[in-house]
């Protein structure tokens, strides 16, 4: 077994969508706690801000690795591999009692936000939040049920909450959230259900294509005549993928009888007051839908392990650790699906 060092050399989000290079201490494990050793960190949209803005903290939640120590109290056996959950949700609260953990009311921190994340070459999170996958599922492959999986099949599961009997689909924003709600669609509710996807990157537009979605280039029509091209009109679900007011109020508008909008992305906001009386004529229905929730896991990993190749189209990059700031780069730049940094 390899010795765990002392100190090691994790990037330093400096600001200036620049990243360099800093020493930090290897933490030790304390009572319920897991030290793990990164092997794959995906990149995603909601770090921008601290690629442009710089951070103290060590970026990456959307982890996976391997346990080299554990702290008092804990049973997972070290040289376990896994993923590890965004939020280190407390577990006697209200809505984890309930299995709501993403919507913990005294979280404890969010794993690479707050808490020195994927990363780095160490993380230490608490076991609650460490996920075990079987040996056949690589550390990259891992990355895939968090933000990926995770998130996209939590928004169909709160869609289906309302709307029993979904038979199109709207998604606006074909990055990697988008990417990940075709496919889980796509696995969840049926290959027949058609999917349209909005962008204005064509790299992205072909990728899901290729995945079974129905392109529209947002710079050349808009949503609902890119809906028409495709032979359909009012979609039953949206799901916002894009995070823009302008899409969210246009996506609104084009909702079918019952409709729902399932928000998933973050900023910008949304105006109904002129779609009011249809909102409620239609019985039309607006959820937010924020990552997932850890007992979702089980079932996600079942859904990965049955449909690798499908799913690992959406990784379209790996780089190493070194490479990162290129990796940053390159997914800024939108001609990419998710993004893995290996280690």
């Amino acid at each position: 077994m390899n010795t765990i060092p002392q100190e090691v050399t994790v990037p330093h989000f400096v600001g200036g969508r620049r990243i360099a290079t800093t020493t930090k201490a290897v933490p030790q494990p304390g009572p319920g706690q897991l030290l793990i050793e990164v092997k794959a960190n995906a990149l995603c949209g909601s770090e921008r801000g601290q690629f442009c803005d710089g951070t103290d903290v060590t970026p990456g939640h959307e982890a996976a690795g391997v346990v080299v120590a554990a702290g008092p109290g804990t049973k997972t056996p070290v040289g376990t591999p896994g993923g590890i959950f965004l939020m280190d949700f407390c577990g006697e609260c209200r809505s984890c009692v309930q299995g709501y953990t993403n919507q913990c009311l005294a979280k404890r921190g969010d794993m690479g936000f707050n808490r020195d994340g994927g990363y780095g070459v160490y993380e230490l999170v608490h076991e609650s939040i460490f996920f075990p996958v079987p040996s056949d599922v690589t550390p990259t492959e891992a990355t895939l049920l968090l933000d990926i999986m995770g998130t996209g099949g939590h928004a169909i599961r709160r869609a289906s909450l309302v709307h029993k009997d979904i038979q199109s689909i709207l998604i606006p924003g074909a990055g990697p959230i988008g990417l990940g709600l075709l496919a889980m669609v796509k696995l969840m509710l049926g290959d027949e259900i058609p999917v349209v996807l909005s962008d204005v990157v064509p790299y992205r537009l072909a990728l899901a294509e290729k995945m079974g979605g129905l392109p529209v280039l947002a710079t050349e029509m808009s949503l609902a005549e890119g809906m028409r091209r495709h032979g359909l009109e009012a979609p039953d679900v949206v799901f916002d993928a894009a995070g823009q007011e302008r899409v969210r109020d246009e996506s609104m508008a084009l909702l079918a009888h019952r409709g729902v909008l399932v928000s998933v992305a973050h900023g910008g906001g949304l105006s109904i007051k002129s779609l009011y009386s249809d909102f409620v004529f239609r019985e039309m229905t607006l959820i937010g839908s924020e990552y997932f929730a850890y007992n979702e896991l089980p079932g996600n990993l079942d859904l990965l392990r049955a449909n690798k190749d499908y799913l690992n189209q959406i990784i379209t990059h790996k780089f190493g650790v070194g490479e990162i700031q290129h990796a940053f780069e390159l997914f800024f730049g939108g001609n990419t699906g998710k993004v893995i940094i290996e280690q």
